[in-house]
């Protein structure tokens, strides 16, 4: 799974259409490259000794998995083994679907309480048939082989993942605060202060991957979530890649203002991409403009960012102008691109970066944004209210009874092309 992979083994996937949808949430579980703004395709995982799945019709109920019979199980399950695990969708008594929050790349995301737990919690559902048409089977799994790793105060958690008969679901935390980039667009830009924050919570969960030898590939202001105390917690790892010590990249994917110029250009590339990535990031929400504006073919784009001089605007203190100046160096080899380096920055001289004590003090601007009368608009990206008052969680979680209730979709898929198609090298 972490081997590399060359340009020529590259994946062709048609171009999707993508909406932003309440930022949120947009973009938590499982997420693909077909994408506003996203170019090229996640590096497909190989099944290694998999044997093939058989071509079955799916179950006439969707009941849970028994002990003992998982190798008859019917494909359009055992293909879906086991990272997400095979059981019934919790009843009403103990579940509770609070409302429809927006649109995922293949289907809602739902807002839903634990009577138990008494918690709150953010549900990604999944439609089988979409996953497998798409062929993202392999990296949708492998999203969730990596999250599951990842316990860090500056990063979103995922909590549970399952399957019934037709979905997969993934449950993560609720961040009911929002995004990063709902605040840039009301704020405009942050001071040097909340940015020295934003940069010391995400070079720090960015070290903390990085040591465990995974690449987020598609750092964003979109992707970054805010807990109710506005600190942040890095989300959606739908590109994310595990990568062996002194491996190399190749695939071209993330968001193309984002992109590295060595990822932009094919690779080779590592994990200093996401510490370019972070620096674009940085600089847009202390200037409140890209330094290079996207354009929409990656040769195009990787022409403007070889040739950009990157100067830092005057307005700039001079240590934030150092730092960006070492995260957006265009050669890898010389860029900024380690959490202990990161920290010896003078702009985060008499900064703690202890996650303890960072999350003791609230970030008050955040807050104060949070009750802005354009926050709902902001966050809605656009979006008109109305798409969500028919919606009816019944009909996307009513399990068939029989075989003919099936949609077309899922009767004739056939599963071995489907996973071959998640897999082709």
């Amino acid at each position: 799974m972490g081997s590399d992979i060359s340009k020529n083994r590259e994946r062709k996937v048609p171009a999707h259409e993508h909406q932003h949808w309440p930022g949120f949430l947009s973009n938590m579980g499982v997420s693909i490259a077909r994408r506003l703004g996203h170019l090229g395709h996640p590096d497909p995982v190989a099944l290694g000794d998999r044997p093939p799945v058989p071509k079955q019709l799916l179950p006439s109920e969707d009941g849970a998995e028994k002990p003992g019979v998982d190798k008859t199980l019917p494909g359009f399950i055992s293909v879906f083994l086991p990272e997400f695990p095979h059981r019934k969708f919790p009843g009403k008594d103990s579940f509770q679907i609070l409302g429809f929050i927006a649109k995922g790349s293949f289907g809602p995301i739902l807002k839903v309480r634990d009577k138990m737990k008494e918690k709150t919690y953010a549900l990604k559902v999944l439609p089988k048939s979409e996953i497998l048409k798409h062929g993202v089977l392999e990296q949708s799994k492998e999203e969730v082989i990596i999250q599951r790793q990842l316990k860090h105060p500056f990063i979103h958690n995922l909590l549970d993942c399952w399957q019934t008969q037709r979905h997969l679901f993934i449950m993560c935390d609720y961040c009911g605060s929002g995004d990063l980039y709902t605040y840039w667009l009301l704020k405009g830009r942050f001071g040097e202060d909340e940015v020295r924050v934003f940069a010391v919570e995400l070079g720090s969960a960015l070290g903390f991957l990085h040591d465990l030898g995974i690449m987020h590939r598609d750092v964003k202001m979109e992707n970054i979530l805010l807990s109710d105390q506005g600190h942040l917690r890095l989300a959606d790892f739908g590109l994310s890649r595990r990568l062996k010590r002194g491996g190399r990249a190749f695939t071209i994917c993330g968001t193309i203002q984002y992109m590295a110029p060595e990822v932009l250009s094919g690779g080779p590339y590592n994990h200093a991409a996401d510490w370019w990535s972070l620096g674009i990031m940085l600089f847009a929400l202390v200037t409140g403009e890209f330094p290079v504006a996207p354009e929409p073919e990656h040769g195009a784009m990787l022409k403007k960012v070889r040739e950009f001089p990157y100067f830092m605007p005057e307005t700039l203190s001079t240590p934030l102008s150092l730092l960006l100046t070492e995260l957006l160096c265009k050669n890898p080899a010389n860029r900024l691109r380690n959490l202990e380096c990161f920290r010896r920055q003078t702009f985060f001289h008499s900064t703690s970066f202890d996650s303890q004590i960072l999350q003791k003090t609230p970030v008050e601007l955040i807050l104060e944004l949070k009750s802005h009368p354009d926050w709902p608009a902001k966050a809605m990206r656009g979006l008109p209210l109305d798409y969500f008052h028919n919606f009816d969680c019944d009909k996307i979680l009513h399990s068939p009874t029989t075989p003919t209730e099936l949609s077309p979709t899922l009767t004739n898929i056939d599963l071995n092309e489907a996973t071959a198609q998640s897999c082709k090298a």
